[in-house]
């Protein structure tokens, strides 16, 4: 799997398992793949949350691909806080909310 030097990765979430039943890999992919594509580089966890969150991540291999220069999602970051994995702050990824209009 060559990756071209042009390329931005990303470390994001990517939904699998059935209808209404979400389940998400993390996997490493190029930013320019969509989403539901189903091409990615590496799967590097999982996260189930249905099951109370239960996340199953390989922290070294993300620190390995953050190190390299991809990107975790918004998302995917704040998780990696929350496990410890990285340090930092966490990004707000809720719509701004704008007034009523009267």
């Amino acid at each position: 799997m060559s990756v071209s030097i042009f390329s931005m990765l990303m470390i994001r979430l990517q939904r699998v398992g059935r209808k209404n039943i979400p389940t998400f890999r993390v996997v490493v992919t190029d930013k320019q793949n969509s989403t539901k594509s189903g091409r990615f580089l590496e799967i590097l966890g999982a996260y189930d949350p249905r099951q109370g969150g239960i996340k199953k991540l390989n922290g070294d291999r993300i620190k390995h691909w953050l190190s390299v220069g991809a990107q975790a999602s918004d998302t995917l970051h704040n998780l990696l806080l929350s496990e410890k994995i990285i340090t930092g702050k966490k990004i707000n990824v809720l719509p701004k909310k704008t007034p009523p209009k009267k």
